[in-house]
């Protein structure tokens, strides 16, 4: 692709624009490049568009990914930068993921007036969208009343601003991004994180060798394992904005780690499964953790 811009294409939040600009400064670095080579095309999602209701009523994970993909099939872009939590376990027909970056750290983050969840008093309002952090709340505080809260970071910060919740979880991993050192992180002993959080991947054509030749540079191996082992487990249980699944696997020393639970919606119960094995084998054990969490649960699990 020597003569012509690679064109990346990114939804148009502030986190997403500075993922999306630190993706092509790499890319600059690893060949030599000059910023004009690498074009920024911005796109509006569904997920973006709708704020007004729950990801739940309107679709799930893959309105934030939705017109990206799109644009990949109409060869509008060559490449879309995601934050893999985002992304769906599934993806379409001849796209995958090619590339992970080196992880960025994947704490949730406690924001607001108080330094961790037992500081909160008891009935304070708590703003989260998410139905794995609400779960894990609820199981941690089920004193704590828990409001919607959509938005992108710098819509909740405001909306903390505002008074309309006391306190907010974030991604320590998109404060970073944007430059903010602000709250505090919740301890994976508490709260495990989103599985993937922390990881922006660059999604594009399965079977398209010059594209996969040029992020090779970019593609930080044991990042890439551990969230394959992660969406491996994820896929299993159907992982969507509908089911409050969390995890961490970490890679060391030529090992892959796997710590995992699922939470009834309300937060009444929490199963927790762990696993380790040779990295080469990080997908396989991410999904046979996951069957084996599926042996121990009902359906009815996810509704409870």
């Amino acid at each position: 692709m020597p003569n012509s811009k690679l064109r990346i294409g990114t939804r148009g939040s502030k986190l997403a624009l500075a993922q999306a600009h630190d993706v092509r400064r790499k890319l600059c670095q690893a060949h030599g490049w000059d910023e004009d080579d690498v074009a920024i095309n911005v796109f509006t999602t569904t997920g973006d568009a709708v704020q007004d209701r729950p990801l739940t009523e309107i679709g799930g994970k893959g309105l934030f990914t939705k017109e990206l993909e799109e644009a990949l099939y109409r060869h509008d872009v060559d490449i879309a930068v995601h934050s893999m939590k985002d992304v769906a376990t599934t993806l379409p027909p001849n796209l995958a993921i090619l590339c992970v970056l080196k992880r960025e750290d994947p704490h949730d983050v406690l924001v607001g007036s108080y330094a961790s969840i037992n500081d909160l008093p008891s009935g304070a309002v708590f703003g989260t969208s998410s139905i794995r952090r609400a779960a894990q709340l609820r199981h941690l505080r089920p004193d704590i009343n828990i409001v919607e809260f959509r938005g992108n970071v710098q819509t909740r910060l405001q909306k903390l601003e505002d008074g309309v919740a006391q306190a907010t979880f974030l991604a320590r991993a998109g404060l970073n991004r944007l430059g903010l050192n602000i709250g505090h992180n919740v301890p994976m002993a508490e709260m495990l994180p989103a599985l993937a959080q922390g990881a922006v991947g660059i999604e594009a054509h399965e079977d398209d060798e010059g594209v996969r030749e040029l992020l090779a540079p970019l593609n930080d191996v044991p990042s890439h394992m551990e969230i394959l082992c992660e969406r491996a487990f994820l896929r299993v249980l159907d992982g969507s904005c509908r089911t409050p699944v969390a995890g961490i696997a970490r890679v060391i020393g030529g090992k892959v780690h796997l710590r995992a639970e699922v939470l009834r919606p309300n937060g009444s119960e929490r199963l927790g499964i762990n696993g380790m094995t040779d990295v080469g084998e990080a997908e396989a054990l991410g999904k046979r953790l996951g069957e084996q969490v599926l042996e121990r649960i009902g359906p009815e699990f996810m509704v409870g």
